[in-house]
């Protein structure tokens, strides 16, 4: 056996085995009785503490230099021995007693968070955090070392390989100009018409349901591959051959279940275009989290928010629901679905909004990683940050610095690609309009398949032979960049 056949054999292994833990994530959120939680975390315990042991097995570096020999010429396992070896540097650069402090103190801050939350004080969980983050700048800088960048920058890549500071700085710098003088102009702009009429209701919870099966099927959800089930928080799990997606009903509003389906069939449908060739081999996974969420976005956002959805999707929401009054009219509908308003809550925020909530994340945690703010100096300098961006201040730190887990279970480096993913989705829904011009309209009838036939040709199908970048540039015609996302908001929100 070759040293990169030996190497796809035990990734392949990996794989199996992560998956298995996915399926065991899923059934915790989903189905486990509570008293199942001490074995279910021995379980995942168990698969966590295996992997870890086959990724940084001593022989690997030896194969992964041997192994290029093998691949030389073939650009996708030239592509997979480089997505071994970075998952090989991020494994074995933390020292296993440093991985186990912060899995420890994770948890341990993360209780502490769901107290000072409840009680919105933020001074509660403080010194925990301290600590958390302590631990989280030594793996950001052992990291940082083996990767040959940034502290911060190591931290991103476990979410978005190859992101770099420089772009992502560019980027939120051209959001940062023009979204607080945008958001006011759109507000101007709505506050001219007359606002939405209520939908009523109740809406019960199996229409619910049936019409959110239907929209997925139409979408192309294969349900022979696939779920629908109900989370306390929807997310999209399982493995491309069995992908399981969540959500969580409202029996006074359907609208945010509904685009909570939507929008984790994004995320599904990647899942299940992903190239079944290279099935269990790291090239074969998605590509990161920015373009994984801007296959989300591009369903919810680009294509389901659109009017020429609502014109589809009305009918059905009108038969779901047994409805027919002047409020279940298209411009009705498109007006609930496209309302902007400021909000304290990043999750609740409309997608005008939602950028200044992900770049003042951004600009904290790096200041957090790069030792310029200290942990006391969050609350403040979160309120200054709401202020300047969206023109609003917390009146407590529930609903400010204390909403979000991600910090205090040490998740650093990720919200910065959720606005990516918004960004390279209105310019890969541009890109595909321009090539297939009659997407819009097909939508309004109900075919997604042009939409997904082009995603799917130039994203899913090549998982992660490319790097972010090149995949967005090959498909788009142009680097990750801020205009198309700023000529789609000012058509949807400054048109009518």
């Amino acid at each position: 056996m070759s040293a990169y056949s030996e190497l796809e054999s035990r990734f392949r292994r990996m794989s199996t085995l992560g998956e298995a833990a996915g399926v065991l994530h899923w059934d915790r959120a989903v189905l486990m009785p509570d008293g199942g939680a001490g074995a279910r975390s021995d379980q995942l315990a168990a698969l966590a503490m295996t992997l870890h042991e086959m990724i940084t097995d001593d022989r690997l570096p030896d194969l992964l230099d041997r192994a290029a020999e093998d691949v030389a010429g073939d650009p996708w396992r030239l592509a997979n021995l480089s997505e071994m070896r970075r998952g090989h540097i991020h494994a074995s650069a933390v020292p296993a007693d440093l991985v186990e402090a912060l899995s420890t103190e994770g948890l341990a801050c993360e209780m502490t968070w769901r107290e000072a939350r409840a009680k919105s004080d933020f001074s509660l969980v403080a010194p925990k955090l301290a600590g958390v983050l302590a631990l989280v700048r030594q793996s950001a800088d052992a990291k940082a070392d083996a990767l040959g960048v940034a502290p911060y920058e190591a931290l991103m890549d476990q979410y978005e390989p190859g992101g770099r500071t420089a772009h992502i700085d560019a980027l939120f710098a051209n959001l940062a100009d023009f979204l607080p003088d945008f958001i006011e102009t759109v507000l101007a702009h709505q506050g001219k018409r007359e606002d939405a009429m209520p939908l009523g209701g109740p809406f019960p919870i199996d229409a619910q349901r049936a019409l959110g099966v239907r929209l997925m099927e139409r979408l192309g959800f294969d349900f022979n591959r696939g779920r629908l089930d109900i989370s306390l928080h929807p997310f999209c799990g399982g493995v491309p051959d069995d992908v399981r997606i969540t959500t969580r009903y409202d029996e006074s509003d359907f609208t945010q279940s509904l685009m909570g389906v939507l929008h984790e069939t994004g995320h599904a449908l990647y899942e299940m275009g992903l190239p079944s060739d290279w099935r269990h081999q790291p090239v074969g996974g998605a590509r990161g989290m920015a373009l994984h969420e801007s296959q989300s976005l591009l369903i919810e956002m680009q294509a389901c928010r659109s009017r020429e959805f609502i014109e589809f999707a009305a009918p059905l929401m009108r038969e779901a629901f047994a409805e027919n009054g002047p409020a279940w009219t298209v411009d009705n509908l498109y007006h609930h679905y496209t309302k902007v308003a400021r909000s304290l809550i990043r999750v609740d925020a409309d997608e005008v909004t939602y950028p200044a909530h992900v770049i003042l994340r951004y600009r904290l945690e790096r200041a957090l990683i790069a030792g310029d703010m200290k942990v006391d100096d969050i609350p403040g300098a979160w309120n200054d940050a709401m202020k300047e961006l969206l023109h609003i201040t917390p009146p407590d730190d529930a609903v400010g610095c204390l909403q979000d887990i991600h910090w205090y279970d040490g998740t650093f480096g990720y919200f910065p690609t959720y606005t990516m993913g918004a960004l390279a989705a209105a310019q890969l829904f541009a890109a595909a309009h321009r090539d297939l011009p009659d997407i819009p309209e097909e939508i309004s009838k109900g075919n997604f398949a042009p939409l997904t036939g082009w995603m799917g040709e130039r994203i899913h199908g090549r998982a992660s032979s490319a790097s972010t970048h090149d995949l967005v540039a090959d498909a788009t015609g142009a680097p990750l960049g801020v205009d198309a996302f700023r000529r789609h908001l000012t058509a949807r929100y400054l048109a009518d």
